[in-house]
């Protein structure tokens, strides 16, 4: 395993994060597994020295932070766990969702409570909250910040000009900044490097992309990819446009490479953001424990700039996806 340092929090955190999303209940998605797999995925990352951890409490409501928590039992201190608030909880209970004060401070104490801990290492806000002022939401995570329920503040998708407006805030009325920035970035959906990445870079927060396999459509052909489970029944992955303006043949150079390499296209496309400076730790879900495993194996591959261009030349502009 390789480690590097998270933003600038001076946390080390494992190159590859664990996606906990893939481990709960399954009547919440179908494709999600149940309590037995999430003990043993999180075990055997372990085992391949991942130390990083992400979920969030809308994951399968709860059980997912709760399973991971367990899972951790004798080894929260060495790990990194990191979880996120926004989406609504409980659906008679309008303030169990956003980012006001009253959300973050009920929802951060279930959190921990499922978890097992005192304290999360990154607390995310997992979309912008267009009903609440910025400020009142960074007063809020501040507050979590200095009565020690957690140690950084992060966020997730978003625009460049929303995180300006977060950073700005922060520093005019002395607020916990956000130190990482979960986004959506992998082969097939690039808009993030217009704007999002290089202003990260600029301001020092660590960037974790989630879906970096665009859930699952750069992992096997296209035609084998669109009769799986996932691609069936999940509506987000569907949403995103990853078959648009070259993606299909983004996939087909992805397979041509894998191939002459021996790697197989997961690996692959894993390894494209792995190059990439600004990336710190690409948030890789697993459904089977062989997917953990080739994640892992992905440190390990090289990429010439002959292949990254190669890789790289048919993608054009989409439409902005998953924070909207």
């Amino acid at each position: 395993m390789e480690y590097t340092t998270l933003g600038s929090t001076g946390i080390e955190v494992s190159r590859i994060c664990l996606g906990c999303m893939s481990f709960g209940d399954p009547d919440w998605r179908e494709w999600v597994r149940g309590e037995e797999f999430g003990h043993e995925l999180v075990e055997r990352a372990r085992d391949l020295g991942i130390n990083f951890f992400d979920t969030a409490n809308m994951y399968s409501r709860g059980e997912s932070e709760r399973i991971l928590g367990d899972a951790l039992e004798g080894h929260r201190e060495e790990s990194v766990v990191a979880t996120k608030v926004f989406f609504q909880m409980r659906d008679d209970d309008p303030n169990s969702g956003g980012l006001s004060r009253k959300t973050i401070e009920q929802e951060l104490d279930a959190s921990l409570e499922r978890l097992g801990m005192d304290t999360v290492d990154l607390y995310q806000t997992h979309r912008w909250d267009y009903d609440t002022p910025i400020e009142q939401t960074l007063r809020a995570m501040t507050d979590a910040v200095r009565r020690g329920k957690a140690r950084h503040i992060g966020a997730s998708s978003m625009w460049a000009h929303q995180l300006a407006e977060a950073l700005q805030t922060s520093d005019e009325h002395d607020l916990e900044r956000f130190a990482t920035m979960q986004n959506h970035y992998n082969l097939v959906y690039r808009e993030e490097e217009r704007e999002m990445l290089p202003q990260c870079e600029k301001k020092g927060l660590g960037v974790i992309p989630w879906s970096p396999m665009a859930r699952g459509y750069l992992t096997r052909p296209h035609e084998e990819y669109m009769s799986t489970k996932r691609a069936e029944t999940d509506d987000y992955a569907q949403e995103h446009p990853y078959q648009d303006n070259g993606g299909r043949e983004i996939n087909k150079r992805v397979q041509e490479l894998a191939e002459e390499k021996a790697v197989s296209m997961a690996q692959l496309s894993l390894s494209w953001l792995l190059h990439k400076d600004w990336v710190d730790a690409p948030i890789i879900g697993a459904s089977k424990m062989e997917h953990l495993e080739d994640a892992v194996e992905a440190l390990e591959i090289k990429l010439s700039d002959s292949d990254i261009e190669y890789l790289e030349a048919p993608y054009e502009p989409v439409a902005v996806s998953g924070h909207q």
